[in-house]
């Protein structure tokens, strides 16, 4: 059964993709092997989600979680809460709540309507990883503050700086005299907006 279903799926695929092509004006090589109209619609009376358009994988999870609670079990939500044929179950719904805007709207409602599954609070998700971009940004204003205390960015090479940011006025620890001379050994690197920002608080370059 389970080969049958995958050269069905294959051939739902290729039915797809033929018409994708027609809709834009572009040759069909051939139907053969595709699926007929009349096979999705019997195979979908059976099973709305039989062919899925997300990895199969994810359908199995969801599978097996449904079974999981039409067993009168409670729904995992933490990673290594409940093993099942091999698949996290926690750790599936969990990357489900948090990656919930990355979802199709059937998914969505799949695991709204089906398994009870609600996206995660902003409070629950864990945050966003800082750019390149941002890190420079924040060694920067550490600099910057050092420059404005001190009067010069002479930063001894083992100094680190203390600098609040964000919203929540966290204190972040920079280790500033590592940072600016390794600004100063890559300065051929660097951007000339970044060469500029730096010379106008102190940097020495030679």
């Amino acid at each position: 059964m389970g080969i049958w279903l995958k050269n069905a799926r294959a051939a739902a695929r290729k039915a797809a993709e033929n018409a994708q092509r027609r809709a834009q004006g572009l040759p069909v090589q051939s139907s053969a092997g595709a699926l007929s109209v009349e096979r999705r619609e019997q195979l979908e009376d059976i099973d709305p989600s039989w062919c899925p358009a997300w990895p199969v994988e994810w359908q199995r999870a969801f599978h097996l979680v449904r079974l999981h609670l039409e067993a009168g079990r409670p729904l995992p939500t933490e990673p290594g809460d409940v093993m099942h044929q091999g698949e996290d179950l926690g750790r599936w719904v969990r990357s489900v709540r948090l990656g919930w805007d990355n979802l199709t709207s059937a998914q969505q409602w799949m695991c709204e309507q089906v398994l009870g599954i609600e996206p995660a609070a902003e409070d629950e998700k864990p945050p966003a990883r800082r750019t390149q971009a941002d890190k420079w940004a924040l060694n920067y204003e550490a600099a910057k503050q050092f420059f404005e205390r001190e009067g010069h960015l002479r930063v001894p090479r083992k100094h680190i700086e203390r600098i609040v940011v964000g919203e929540d006025q966290q204190e972040r620890e920079i280790r500033l005299g590592t940072w600016t001379s390794n600004q100063r050994s890559r300065a051929a690197t660097l951007s000339p907006e970044r060469v500029e920002q730096l010379s106008a608080i102190g940097m020495r370059w030679a």
